[in-house]
């Protein structure tokens, strides 16, 4: 797992000193390398399931790993991830300035499978609409 220093909760946020550590939410595992497409499923399923922080995570792992090429692609899905944490935390200026960078960065020409851009830019407009 991914060492954040201290226990977190599902979005994310560090538990306070002492907090019980059974109220701790697991996190992504900790690795050098994702597939693209392991990286988009899981991060996928994350979304999917209430965990947009641990979606982030996949996608930042990919992002580091990524052909160079790809990297603006992996980099626009963290801030998806990274835009739906601040949606989910109460933070609505922190997700819309997030979600329009991550509209910005996604460019149709490289988009990668199996990576739904429809999927993405939906759920981005969604966001940016009920922010507004």
């Amino acid at each position: 797992m991914v060492d954040l220093g201290r226990p977190r909760d599902r979005y994310g946020r560090p538990l306070r000193r002492g907090a019980d550590p059974d109220t701790a939410y697991p996190g992504v595992p900790d690795r050098t390398f994702v597939s693209a497409s392991d990286a988009w499923h899981e991060a996928l399923a994350y979304v999917e399931r209430g965990l947009p922080f641990h979606a982030h995570e996949v996608f930042e792992q990919r992002w580091r790993c990524a052909p160079q090429d790809e990297r603006a692609l992996w980099q626009a899905l963290a801030q998806w991830g990274a835009a739906l944490t601040h949606d989910a935390r109460g933070n609505a200026t922190g997700a819309r300035r997030v979600a329009e960078r991550a509209r910005s960065g996604l460019d149709a020409e490289t988009i990668v499978e199996p990576v739904d851009a429809t999927t993405v830019t939906a759920s981005l407009s969604r966001l940016l609409t009920d922010l507004a």
